[in-house]
């Protein structure tokens, strides 16, 4: 290693991607830094310790494949494992490959800039410190750059304020207090039934009403761990073939191939199995097939219709303004069911906009006050860009990402951006769509490759070809138009037009995990032709 180098490879963030790359560039037997700025591991799963928090992915494919032994001996506890047991899970993994002595806690990465001279990326950190790699590898997140609280007057609130995505350490007490939750995203729809249970009166306010899916989570019992671990496998070998990598068998059924008499049994079924199921195990042409996708739309509507007592709240949760799945569809223990409590009440505010935040409470624009002890912000991220967006981040000539995406954001298969050289991204933009464990998986091995093939030919400069970017990106957009998702008026992050002010683009490949991994493996055996590989002042090693 070069005496210029303070680490061959600096990774941003210490979630499931940087611990996995982590565990890639020692396989390569690079020297690596893992720059947290949290006081722990944990990512995603580290910020988002609010009251329900769980992911929406079976456990048993929320892991990681290359650490089958842990995975052998683990205790799966429910279906959809909450915030403490993805964190407990991650944790284990640190700790049984010694990952937390190449870990910087509480470091956030400030700027990051290419020196053309010496081919090394200086990474600058809160701490004051500059570190000097060959490698950049980024592993922030998609959804790790919360939205900040965009109403005036929250300094005058006397009571307390928290967002979802930075929530304390500290035991939160709802029980006794007025409560606003503002947002029903997928946080917020978590939080909600929380609340409910203990809180004095609960208040909603919502400016897009969700298609939430019933999450039918449930303990799993040891006879069914003992089959996990039996078939996992099998189970992975699955998640590389389900179109969202999911452990679970593709239908192959379509819309007009159904007799329509059979379709309201089907769509029955995948709400009663629960999970995303609804979505991916009743018709694989929904997001394409418009009278599919309204009959779907309509199915849910009639369902929270059924649930809800009021008809009137019911109504105001229905959405109708954009197709079923044209946004990130949440997952809900007992969401719409909350609705009922005595103590629950909803204000939409999409017509009716909260305009600031008084001592007492909320404001809207009809001028009612809506007195409350607590506000619980769930706005939402800046996803997919935000943290890189976030960054002083300089390539080649002193480029900033900010002006290399000010036309929206374009990649080479996710990973790569043109004059960026030796950066790269895991589940950055225009990745593939899917359950993120097994697409981290396999970029993190894909980033690996590269390295390895560069300086097995003596290079240690890797970047993205334009010509590649361009034509991943155009890719990346022909398949979104070729689908529902960009009708009605979703403010859908999947575009980035939740974000006032951010340029609409494709954010994500929707072309399903198995070509995109696919698509991968070819880039590997085909030599990375989507990237140049150049020698530099000095031979790697």
């Amino acid at each position: 290693m070069s005496a210029e180098l303070d680490h061959e490879a600096v990774i941003i963030g210490a979630g499931f991607a940087g611990l996995r790359m982590l565990h890639e560039c020692r396989e390569l037997g690079l020297s690596a830094r893992v720059l947290e700025a949290g006081t722990d591991i944990g990512g995603t799963w580290y910020w988002n310790r609010y009251p329900g928090a769980r992911t929406d992915t079976e456990s048993w494919a929320y892991c990681f494949r290359f650490d089958q032994d842990l995975l052998d001996e683990w205790e799966f506890v429910e279906r959809f494992p909450s915030q403490p047991q993805v964190h407990k899970y991650l944790t284990a993994v640190a700790t049984k490959h010694e990952m937390f002595k190449d870990i910087a806690l509480g470091t956030r990465v400030t700027s990051a800039r290419w020196n053309e001279d010496s081919n090394t990326w200086e990474v600058g950190t809160n701490t004051g410190e500059t570190l000097r790699c060959r490698w950049l590898i980024s592993g922030s997140g998609l959804l790790s750059t919360p939205l900040e609280i965009p109403f005036p007057g929250r300094e005058s609130f006397h009571g307390e304020i928290l967002m979802s995505n930075r929530w304390p350490k500290d035991e939160v007490s709802f029980a006794g207090k007025r409560v606003a939750v503002v947002g029903t995203g997928a946080s917020a729809v978590q939080i909600i039934p929380e609340v409910a249970h203990v809180a004095e009166h609960l208040t909603v306010f919502q400016r897009t009403p969700n298609y939430v899916m019933p999450g039918r989570n449930y303990l799993v019992g040891e006879r069914q761990r003992e089959w996990i671990r039996n078939n996992h496998s099998y189970l992975w070998d699955l998640c590389e073939t389900q179109v969202f990598a999911f452990p679970w068998t593709t239908e192959n059924r379509f819309w007009n191939d159904t007799d329509p008499e059979k379709r309201e049994r089907i769509f029955d079924r995948g709400w009663e199995q629960g999970g995303f199921q609804f979505a991916f195990k009743t018709y694989d042409d929904m997001l394409v097939v418009k009278e599919c996708n309204d009959a779907a739309s309509e199915y849910v509507r009639n369902k929270i219709r059924a649930i809800v007592d009021d008809p009137e709240t019911a109504e105001n949760l229905c959405p109708k303004d954009h197709p079923i799945f044209s946004k990130r569809t949440p997952l809900g223990h007992f969401y719409y069911e909350t609705y009922n409590r005595p103590n629950v009440s909803l204000v939409p505010v999409k017509n009716n906009p909260i305009v600031e935040i008084v001592p007492t409470g909320v404001k809207t624009a009809d001028g009612v006050v809506h007195d409350v002890d607590m506000i619980i912000f769930a706005l939402g991220f800046d996803a997919v860009t935000g943290a890189l967006m976030a960054l002083d981040l300089q390539g080649k000539g002193g480029v900033s990402i900010q002006e290399r995406w000010a036309e929206g954001a374009e990649t080479y298969l996710g990973v790569a951006v043109d004059g960026f050289p030796n950066l790269f991204s895991i589940i950055g933009p225009q990745t593939s769509f899917t359950n993120i464990p097994p697409t981290i998986e396999k970029q993190a091995i894909f980033i690996g490759q590269a390295i390895h093939r560069a300086r097995s030919m003596g290079s240690n400069v890797v970047e993205a070809r334009p010509e590649a970017v361009k034509e991943w990106a155009g890719t990346c957009e022909a398949v979104l138009n070729m689908t529902l998702l960009p009708t009605g008026d979703a403010a859908s992050w999947f575009l980035g037009t939740n974000v006032e002010g951010k340029k609409s683009n494709v954010l994500f490949f929707f072309g399903g995990a198995a070509p995109y991994y696919v698509m991968l493996d070819a880039a590997v055996a085909d030599g990375f032709p989507g990237l140049v590989m150049e020698p530099g002042l000095e031979p790697a090693r």
